[in-house]
């Protein structure tokens, strides 16, 4: 018989640790904030091509902040133009994002500004694209999001309290916020920037945590008939045991796609694959010391109520 782990026995160690990190998440979160992209801070993104192929970024940033001061702390990052045929063109692309929104007449003037500086330089320049987002889309898009994250997560107790009980309701609903926050409080801790692909990978790892906790609330709720009579606790670490190398094989997959995404991907997916990372282990570890010992007082009370009956 293999040997079971006891999980259920130092829950509240892990319930402590877990109250820890979302106290200090919140803190981070409040005080530090979070580094909004341009879809939710307003700004603009900027694809500029010059005529010189080996031009750094440093170059650029020279040519765009004399032209404009607010692209001294702009986001530039360096891409690889190709041609229909395969072969490199003989310029250089950058995507370059400042939180600064550009009217029509303020772009024509950055336009013709940029072009004056590059010239001098002996340098012709073109912007491919040029996407602005003002303070007030940011806003109804920042609000458009806690919506979303809201109403997922009032559809997903609905779910659970139908399916199982209300109780495995509300251990599932303590797992996601669990999850959320401490997610979320990574990205203001490490500075990530915050955007439209944050929201979406939050809320995929919303989906995917409570993937991991109905696998395990299944197979607590097969167990409370097969082992009628055990005590509650035991019951639940069983359990879990049994539903251990599922768990550990489907994060540990996840976690090799996503952990990969994060150190070869572009900046554009970047943040998203970070909350990935860190929501696969946060979803796991919620599954097993957040979600399961949540039920173990509840059906032990009721448990003892049916018996008096």
């Amino acid at each position: 018989m293999r040997k079971m782990i006891n999980f259920v026995g130092p829950r509240y160690i892990f319930i402590g640790i877990s109250l820890a990190a979302i106290a200090l998440s919140i803190v981070f979160i409040l005080v530090k904030g979070f580094d909004f992209g341009v879809d939710f801070a307003g700004g603009t993104m900027i694809t500029a091509s010059f005529s010189k192929p080996d031009l750094s970024i440093a170059d650029v940033r020279s040519i765009f902040s004399k032209a404009d001061p607010a692209f001294t702390n702009a986001s530039i990052i360096k891409l690889t133009s190709m041609t229909a045929n395969g072969t490199t063109t003989q310029k250089s692309l950058f995507d370059l994002t400042v939180k600064q929104f550009y009217s029509a007449t303020a772009r024509a003037k950055l336009n013709a500004d940029v072009q004056s500086v590059a010239n001098k330089q002996g340098l012709q320049t073109n912007f491919e694209s040029f996407e602005t987002v003002s303070g007030y889309a940011a806003a109804g898009l920042r609000q458009s999001a806690i919506w979303a994250s809201v109403i997922v997560m009032i559809l997903l107790l609905i779910y659970i309290a139908i399916r199982y009980q209300f109780i495995f309701g509300v251990g599932a609903l303590a797992s996601l916020a669990h999850d959320l926050i401490i997610t979320a409080g990574l990205y203001s801790m490490f500075w990530i920037t915050f955007d439209s692909t944050v929201v979406a990978a939050l809320l995929t790892l919303l989906g995917y945590s409570l993937n991991d906790t109905v696998v395990v609330y299944s197979r607590i709720r097969e167990n409370l008939k097969k082992m009628h009579g055990k005590p509650i606790d035991e019951i639940i670490n069983v359990s879990i045991n049994e539903t251990l190398s599922r768990t550990i094989n489907t994060s540990l997959t996840t976690f090799i796609v996503v952990f990969t995404l994060f150190l070869f991907a572009s900046s554009t997916l970047r943040p998203f694959a970070f909350g990935m990372s860190f929501g696969v282990i946060t979803g796991t570890y919620s599954s097993i010391y957040i979600a399961s010992p949540v039920l173990i007082g509840w059906l032990s009370r009721r448990r003892k109520a049916v018996a008096k009956r």
